[in-house]
């Protein structure tokens, strides 16, 4: 397969293989998953060889909420090329992206911007520590790569493993920062106020994902921002991965409960690069005491393909189709599951929806399931983030083929089910081979 030859070479030139843990191969079928694209459209991808498959799986990691190369955002894309990308003035798109956010979130008053999640998840812990002089950040949940969450292992290697990803070594992360970023257990309230105890003056920032596998508790939140306000922490809600998944905007739109800052990426621009920072006057004004600047933070595409896709988004009505395709694919998965007696457990939003096997080998089955779904045209695995382009026919074909792995799963040895080792489960050093 010319993808995978590829990816070995890539390997040996790009520390990781890859830019994205999450796009790795070894984290779907080691020696096996395609790798990489020549080209995509609505909910078909095109590996080096040709192949086609539907897309039933995480959807550029779950970015592409209308679909691949969108013809609407392309051309809204495309015009702005024609019209210049960058300029020593600045594009007006950014002021106009500006006021549709604070439409839809009534309760902002400001936004800044930059291009990537982890970059926006540190622009909004910069501003919350200009503005209230402090240093430490409460967190729960998974918020990227930089120096500020990172800092959480330089105490115990294991502090962030129940947060999403275990594995993590803050190896480049200075010892000064220890003690800086603080892990707490989510719907917890009691457990983070003895957390905080009479250091709540020490506290910049209470960060968390408000929804990300399940609705998010409402008391747990409105607890949550009572205490942040209580002790003068800024609340920031990690929307990432959350936002335009349920709704237009933020998830937390759909509890009416406001941080202080909401962070977006991901979905708000259907793939393009685009992140925002969004907030509350008071605390965003803090921005101007520090110094958050980058010339690629200006150019035009992010905020062009942003705009566009929020009027789609909201046009299509898109957060009902989704929601509807992604709970149609859990009830797949449990129907199918009963009926080869498997036993799984299937969770998430229905937008974010995904399943896991209860068995000892589970990351056997998992890559099994990966591998059988390529050979029946789909690229599938154990989540599943719905887009606008999926139809009701590519989920019914997809259940089919579910139908028929998960039989050959229940009759064969887990030991035997796969040549080529299991896919990871967490980070993993690569090596060069």
């Amino acid at each position: 397969m010319k993808g995978q030859a590829l990816y070995q070479q890539a390997k040996r030139l790009i520390p990781g293989g890859t830019q994205l843990l999450s796009k790795r191969p070894e984290m779907f079928a080691p020696d096996v998953w395609p790798a990489y694209y020549s080209k995509a459209k609505g909910c078909r991808v095109w590996d080096l060889d040709g192949r086609a498959f539907i897309d039933m799986s995480i959807m550029g990691v779950g970015a592409v909420i209308l679909g691949y190369a969108d013809d609407d955002v392309d051309g809204a894309v495309i015009e702005a090329i024609r019209n210049g990308v960058s300029a020593t003035l600045n594009c007006p798109e950014e002021v106009a992206l500006a006021e549709v956010l604070i439409e839809l979130h009534a309760w902002a008053q400001m936004v800044r911007y930059c291009r990537g999640g982890g970059e926006a998840m540190s622009m909004a812990v910069r501003i919350a520590r200009a503005g209230t002089k402090r240093d430490r950040v409460l967190f729960s949940g998974y918020h990227g790569w930089t120096d500020w969450y990172l800092a959480a292992n330089l105490g115990e290697t294991d502090a962030l493993d129940g947060h999403l990803m275990p594995g993590l070594q803050p190896n480049g992360v200075p010892r000064g920062l220890k003690g800086s970023a603080i892990p707490f257990t989510t719907n917890d309230i009691q457990s983070l106020k003895d957390l905080i105890g009479g250091k709540g003056h020490e506290i910049a920032a209470i960060v968390i994902e408000p929804a990300r596998g399940e609705d998010a508790p409402r008391n747990y939140l409105l607890e949550l921002k009572d205490l942040a306000a209580s002790i003068g922490a800024v609340l920031i809600f990690d929307e990432i991965t959350s936002a335009f998944r349920m709704n237009a905007g933020g998830i937390h739109l759909r509890y009416g409960i406001n941080p202080d800052i909401a962070v977006f990426a991901k979905s708000m621009a259907n793939g393009y690069a685009m992140a925002a920072v969004l907030g509350v006057e008071r605390v965003m004004q803090a921005a101007q005491s520090t110094f958050i600047s980058s010339t690629n933070w200006t150019e035009r595409i992010g905020p062009t393909a942003a705009l566009a896709t929020m009027q789609k988004y909201i046009q299509a009505d898109t957060a009902n189709h989704i929601i509807a395709l992604g709970n149609r694919v859990k009830e797949i998965w449990a129907e199918k599951a009963s009926k080869h007696h498997l036993e799984i457990k299937v969770s998430g939003l229905p937008t974010l929806a995904n399943f896991a096997f209860l068995h000892p080998e589970a990351q056997r089955l998992n890559t099994f399931f990966t591998i059988a779904m390529l050979e029946r045209g789909f690229l599938g695995f154990r989540q599943f983030k719905a887009s606008l382009a999926h139809s009701q026919a590519e989920v019914e074909a997809y259940a089919a083929a579910v139908d028929e792995v998960f039989a050959e799963i229940a009759c064969k040895d887990p030991q035997t089910l796969i040549s080529t080792p299991p896919a990871h489960a967490g980070f993993f050093r690569l090596t060069k081979e």
